[in-house]
């Protein structure tokens, strides 16, 4: 393969990772040395539930998607072992998914090195936080719970003095 060949595949690879980087609503840098092969296999599949796209790439190829992204400030974490695990869905899902299993599975070498959410640089203490969260349908499920607890309350209320009315008219009778 020549040179210019090489350089062109590797043009399209950091394309790609560009690509990524602009549509994904979140994504994390990820240091995965020591995980075994099991390990990821089980990690790369619990990724695929939650809708994360998990991918290893050079380091090399992303500082210069990074650059080209403009989020210069993930070039200093882009050293020794990198995966990354972008989301286009969901801005809790990757730094979530890389925690949660870490902390299930006793992995310390699983960990979240930076990140980007919709489209700014967080800080390793934000995406730490964020991996905190419940998912959006967690949320969502519990605001609409919150919503509808009132509505019930005063449904109860209107049920027990109907049931109250009911007794009175038969001991009336």
């Amino acid at each position: 393969m020549s040179s210019e060949a090489i350089l062109e595949s590797k043009k399209v690879i950091v394309a790609e990772i560009v690509e990524k980087m602009k549509n994904a609503e979140a994504f994390v840098l990820v240091d995965y040395k020591g995980i075994n092969v099991e390990q990821d296999t089980a990690f790369r599949a619990k990724a695929r539930e939650l809708n994360v796209d998990y991918k290893i790439y050079k380091n090399t190829f992303l500082r210069f998607a990074a650059k080209e992204c403009g989020y210069d400030e993930l070039v200093d974490v882009l050293k020794g072992s990198t995966a990354v695990a972008f989301c286009d869905e969901d801005v809790v899902a990757p730094a979530k998914v890389v925690s949660e299993f870490a902390k299930d599975n006793a992995l310390e070498c699983l960990t979240i090195k930076g990140g980007v959410i919709e489209g700014s640089v967080a800080k390793l203490e934000e995406l730490q936080k964020i991996a905190t969260l419940p998912s959006r349908e967690a949320l969502l499920a519990k605001m609409l719970g919150s919503l509808q607890a009132p509505i019930s309350n005063f449904a109860c209320v209107i049920n027990a003095i109907k049931e109250k009315m009911e007794e009175d008219e038969q001991a009336s009778a």
